[in-house]
């Protein structure tokens, strides 16, 4: 059973796969990526995917160019106050949304009132949570007043998820607005099957004169690896996210493609779990960290597309901290492992959070290096529901999780996106995903006051101090921070994978 939305209106049937293709526009780009969207609603998407595909239709106040460095979209500037709890924003003016209603501060009020509300139970919730109100001062002009200090809160306007939704539509379709997006970005929403493709057009009445360059794009999710490169080979498709690394020499050796290597802000780890034996003993800790040959594994598991890790958040995020290189020495982690009265090794659990190809080679690597040192671990893979059901769900009394390899992309691009949500206390599972239930009140506090100076320095010395504390307790084995490999047909430019995964197709057109 397919379900085929389009243009607000929903029809079901049972379709074969060549009747529920949409038909190709003059220049139209067919993006395939790896995985089905959740919704088409940023602000209750918890996937970058999803969140990607609506930049086609939606915008918001700030955004990140294709390197992540801040920028104004449907803001024109911003000032904040002294105290750091207020922030004024001037907004751009000749915007409407893709149904006639005008972009202005009440449309803008409409969707921060709705983000900041916890009653609506939003997945992006905790990026809106300090919003106390927000007032229209006049048309062009918005004031919002937060419940305390908050430095990053423009970066957190910046995020994926806080786009502008037209409250006309809003009010139509309330808890339905996934499936009827309306906002003031270059494409309308067409069509949206949800397991085959979504389809956006070119919209005449976009602000940006001249854009957008294509008539339209289609996104189909294709899960296997093997055929996502298949069709860039055969031009089924024009760009390809993410290329399996295996395949990207083969890849590479076509003359109508381009592969494309870029830096991201994806950590890749091991969380231990502080609270259980052997993990609440440091010097275990601190061994498993020797004993994880990081060069090796980026080679094995990432055909070399990775890089080792040099701290817990990666260096493309302001304000990360840069470490000397781990060494891989398992004497030494042997030694350690005798020091805390594991003489023998002993045995455990590793979860991982993904079952793709990769995550199946970083597991099988990992028990194999540990084995080396008399630690033996059962590896398993979970898919989404696993996760989400034992990972997640539990609190700390009733996690299973010991050791768990999963990744981490922080796409505000600021450090407190990366570290709050995986070491403050607050952030224990089931709230966010401090997988390794680590608690440090100091870390805590400079976490929080980091949040309440808008003093750069002091912000700086704050956020170094968390790092210097948490590289040193161990919580985590961190690994590699991953290359993104994408592909594409030479006809296709301007379009890119931005360092958090997601998407920029701004300048995208089709020669």
């Amino acid at each position: 059973m397919h379900q085929i939305l389009r243009k607000g209106a929903i029809a079901a049937g049972v379709l074969s796969s060549a009747l529920v293709m949409p038909a190709w526009a003059a220049k139209e780009a067919v993006i395939a990526v790896a995985s089905t969207f959740t919704t088409l609603d940023p602000y209750d998407a918890n996937d970058t995917l999803s969140q990607s595909v609506a930049k086609a239709f939606y915008q918001g106040l700030f955004g990140f160019d294709k390197d992540m460095k801040l920028q104004n979209v449907l803001a024109e500037s911003y000032t904040a106050s002294s105290d750091g709890l207020t922030y004024t924003i001037k907004l751009r003016p000749g915007v409407t949304f893709q149904d006639g209603t005008p972009f202005n501060a009440e449309a803008v009020k409409a969707n921060l009132d709705r983000a900041s509300n916890p009653n609506n139970h939003l997945k992006r919730y905790n990026l809106f949570k300090y919003v106390e109100k927000t007032e229209a001062v006049d048309p062009l002009t918005v004031k919002i007043t937060l419940k305390q200090p908050f430095s990053a809160f423009i970066n957190n306007l910046a995020h994926p998820a806080a786009v502008m939704i037209s409250p006309a539509a809003l009010k139509k379709y309330g808890k339905d607005i996934g499936f009827h997006p309306v906002g003031t970005g270059p494409y309308v929403f067409d069509a949206w099957n949800q397991t085959d493709f979504v389809k956006v057009k070119k919209w005449d009445g976009y602000w940006k004169k001249g854009y957008p360059k294509l008539d339209a794009l289609t996104f189909r999710p294709v899960v296997d690896n093997n055929t996502r490169a298949a069709m860039l080979q055969t031009g089924e498709a024009s760009f390809a996210f993410p290329v399996p690394f295996e395949q990207a020499q083969r890849l590479k050796a076509n003359g109508n493609l381009d592969v494309v290597t870029t830096p991201s802000i994806m950590q890749r780890y091991i969380s231990l779990n502080v609270t259980q034996k052997p993990f609440d003993n440091p010097k275990v800790r601190e061994a498993l960290n020797y004993a994880i040959n990081r060069a090796a594994l980026a080679k094995v598991a990432f055909s070399g597309y990775a890089t080792p890790a040099t701290g817990i958040v990666p260096p493309a995020i302001d304000f990360a901290q840069r470490y000397p290189a781990i060494p891989y020495d398992p004497a030494k982690a042997r030694q350690l492992l005798k020091e805390a009265g594991y003489p023998n090794g002993f045995e455990t659990t590793l979860w991982s959070s993904h079952n793709h190809s990769t995550a199946q080679k970083v597991l099988q690597f990992t028990q194999q290096q540990l084995a080396q040192v008399g630690v033996k671990v059962k590896v398993t893979a979970m898919d989404a529901g696993q996760r989400a059901a034992e990972v997640e769900g539990k609190g700390q009394k009733e996690s299973g999780v010991r050791m768990f390899y999963t990744g981490w992309s922080a796409s505000t691009g600021e450090a407190d996106w990366a570290l709050t949500p995986l070491f403050a206390t607050s952030s224990w599972p089931p709230v966010i995903f401090n997988t390794a239930f680590y608690s440090n009140p100091t870390v805590d506090k400079d976490l929080s006051d980091a949040l309440k100076t808008t003093d750069r320095t002091q912000k700086a010395q704050l956020y170094k101090d968390a790092q210097d504390r948490i590289w040193k307790d161990h919580p985590w084995i961190p690994l590699v921070v991953e290359q993104l490999v994408s592909a594409n047909n030479k006809k296709l430019s301007g379009f890119y994978v931005m360092p958090d995964t997601s998407f920029n197709f701004d300048e995208a057109d089709l020669q």
